[in-house]
């Protein structure tokens, strides 16, 4: 007998024919097994400007849902380079250089990062085109940010852009809207422009939504519960990976729900198709 939410989450995609039509889906995470597949994501963020320890997520995954968590004793991600700010995220590959090396994936938050500890290059998911799709609920908070967001492979420098699925800021979440942020970062490829909206949207964002791309060769389309919300006519033309996580940044602000820990960011599915 198929548990219902199970049966839900099987035709939770169809809604979208447009892209059920032109794709067949070659990635899928589900969260069905109490532990996370190693096949789909490898558990650290950018651990070469840092360390594995340092940069393993939080989490567990209970429900077919996936919490990726932020705790009260939490320690930060890499405070050598990144200082106070504290994460728990899981991505599709990795690509740094040698220790010592300035050589490494999105090293763009701060110029003096280097490599402090080696790692073997992992591609696990890094398609080139396609579309992705993530049912997830943000945070409403003073200091976390939820995103998923895919960064150039950056086997080679200018292979850098970032496409941003959706990122929320939980200041910037209410009862009955939100800023969402999407779009593209150039980062280093110098054949794409800085693209990047935030806008508001008449959602609880604190409940389930589906956010997903479409990337395709000079053109790249966001969608928010399968309603097309913006066609940009650029798009990175090398392999990309998945990041998946949440954040917590210093702030001055503060409110109650800053001290009432964990933080969760609740992932129900992460899907990627590919054209026929």
């Amino acid at each position: 007998m198929h548990h219902p939410s199970m049966r839900k989450k099987k035709n939770s995609f169809s809604a979208n024919k447009v892209i059920n039509e032109k794709y067949r889906l070659v990635f899928e995470d589900h969260f069905t097994d109490h532990n996370l597949n190693v096949q789909n994501w490898f558990p650290f963020y950018l651990p070469h400007w840092s360390s594995r320890k340092k940069a393993a997520p939080n989490y567990f995954i209970k429900d077919s849902n996936l919490a990726l968590q932020i705790t009260k004793d939490q320690q930060p991600w890499c405070p050598e380079f990144n200082g106070e700010v504290k994460c728990s995220s899981i991505q599709t590959g990795v690509y740094a250089g040698p220790l010592g090396s300035g050589i490494g994936q999105h090293g763009f938050f701060n110029p003096n990062c280097v490599v402090t500890e080696e790692q073997e290059p992992v591609q696990l998911y890094t398609p080139q085109y396609g579309y992705v799709e993530i049912r997830a609920k943000a945070i409403q908070s003073s200091n976390n940010v939820v995103s998923l967001w895919m960064i150039g492979y950056e086997d080679e420098p200018e292979r850098s852009a970032e496409i941003c699925v959706f990122e929320v800021k939980g200041w910037n979440v209410f009862a009955d809207k939100a800023m969402i942020g999407y779009g593209i970062h150039q980062f280093n490829d110098p054949k794409l422009k800085e693209a990047f909206f935030e806008e508001e949207f008449r959602l609880d964002a604190t409940t389930f939504h589906i956010y997903a791309v479409e990337w395709e060769k000079g053109r790249t389309r966001f969608y928010i519960d399968h309603q097309l919300i913006r066609e940009l006519k650029q798009a990175p033309d090398y392999p990309m990976q998945l990041m998946l996580g949440v954040y917590e940044v210093p702030t001055e602000l503060h409110t109650a729900n800053e001290d009432a820990y964990p933080k969760t960011f609740l992932v129900d599915y992460v899907l990627g198709y590919m054209k026929e």
